[in-house]
C-alpha cells in the first residue's frame, strides 16, 4: 500500500483567479509545487502523488507535466477536503496522506520527507512540522505581526513531540525573555509550517467532524485535530531555504520571485 502526496490545487481564487496555472519567475506555480512533491516522493519510495483539481486547464496541465491528476468536486473548499476527495476518486486505499498546499511553491521537499518518516515510525494520527525559531527570526515574526497578527502560526509540544497547542499568538510567553536570549542561541518559539500527513482514518475523522469551538476562534484548522483527541506529532525542522507563506495574490507573486532572484531558484526538474 503506497502512501500518497495530494497537492490540492483549485481554479477559484479571489485575489489569483486561476493561480495554480499563474508563472512565477517563468515556471506555473503548479509545476513548482508538484517538483517538491516528486522529489519528495523519490527520496521516500513507495509514494505516489496526485494533483486535485476542479478545473479542466489544470487538470489538463497537470497531467502534461507528467503528474496523475484528478477532477474533485467544486464545492470543496478546504485542502483536506480535497486531499480525501482525490484519495476516494483515485480508488486507493493509502495508509497515510500529505496534504501539500499548492500554493506552496518554497516548501522543502525534506520537510515532506521528515513528516512522513515519523508517521511510518510512529503511532501518531497527524504529522507536521515546526521550526524552531533563532531570536532574530523571532524579532521578525512578532514585527510581522504588529502589522498582519493573523499571519504565522506558533505550537507548543511535549517532550516527545505531541503537539499540545496551536495559535496566532506567540507561544509560549517568556516572562524572562532577557535572561534567555543572553544564554541561548535559540528561542523556545516552534513556527508551525502547514504541512501536514495525515493516516487515513485520521483524515475521515476530520473531514466528517463539523468546525470545532477554538478552530473557529482562532481560524486554525488543526485544533479540530486537537479538539477531537488526536495525536498530532510536531516535527522539529530545519528552515526551508526560501520562507514565504501561500502565494495568494500579485503582490504574493512579485514577493516570490524577488525571493528567488535573492536566494537563488529551489526549483528542482524531477524530469530531467
Amino acid at each position: 500500500m503506497a502512501d500518497l502526496i495530494v497537492i490540492p490545487a483549485r481554479y477559484g481564487s479571489t485575489r489569483l483567479p486561476g493561480k495554480p496555472l499563474h508563472p512565477i519567475a517563468g515556471r506555473l506555480l503548479i509545476e513548482r509545487v508538484a517538483g517538491i512533491a516528486m522529489v519528495a516522493a523519490r527520496k521516500l519510495g513507495d509514494v505516489e502523488v496526485v494533483i486535485a483539481t476542479d478545473d479542466e486547464h489544470i487538470l489538463d496541465k497537470g497531467r502534461e507535466l507528467g503528474v496523475e491528476t484528478v477532477m474533485t468536486s467544486p464545492d470543496i473548499t478546504s485542502g483536506s477536503g480535497r486531499a480525501l476527495a482525490a484519495l476516494r476518486v483515485s480508488g486507493r486505499a493509502a495508509g497515510l496522506v500529505v496534504n501539500l498546499q499548492g500554493d506552496a511553491p518554497f516548501t522543502a521537499p525534506d520537510h515532506i520527507v521528515d513528516i512522513v518518516r515519523t508517521a511510518r515510525n510512529s503511532r501518531a494520527d497527524v504529522t507536521t512540522p515546526v521550526v524552531q525559531l533563532d531570536w532574530p527570526r523571532l524579532d521578525a515574526l512578532v514585527a510581522h505581526k504588529r502589522t498582519t497578527p493573523a499571519s504565522g502560526t506558533t505550537c507548543i509540544r511535549a517532550a516527545d513531540g505531541r503537539a499540545l497547542w496551536f495559535s496566532k499568538t506567540v507561544l509560549p510567553f517568556m516572562r524572562k525573555e532577557q535572561d534567555l536570549r543572553e544564554k541561548v542561541p535559540l528561542s523556545p518559539v516552534l513556527q508551525h509550517i502547514g504541512l501536514y500527513c495525515y493516516r487515513t482514518p485520521a483524515l475521515e475523522a476530520f473531514e466528517a467532524a463539523a468546525p470545532s469551538h477554538y478552530e473557529v476562534l482562532e481560524g486554525l484548522e488543526q485544533l479540530r485535530l486537537i479538539e477531537l483527541g488526536l495525536d498530532i506529532r510536531a516535527v522539529l525542522v530545519p528552515p526551508a531555504r526560501i520562507t514565504m507563506s501561500g502565494v495568494d495574490s500579485p503582490a504574493d507573486v512579485e514577493r516570490a520571485e524577488k525571493l528567488i532572484e535573492e536566494h537563488g531558484d529551489p526549483f528542482v526538474d524531477w524530469r530531467a
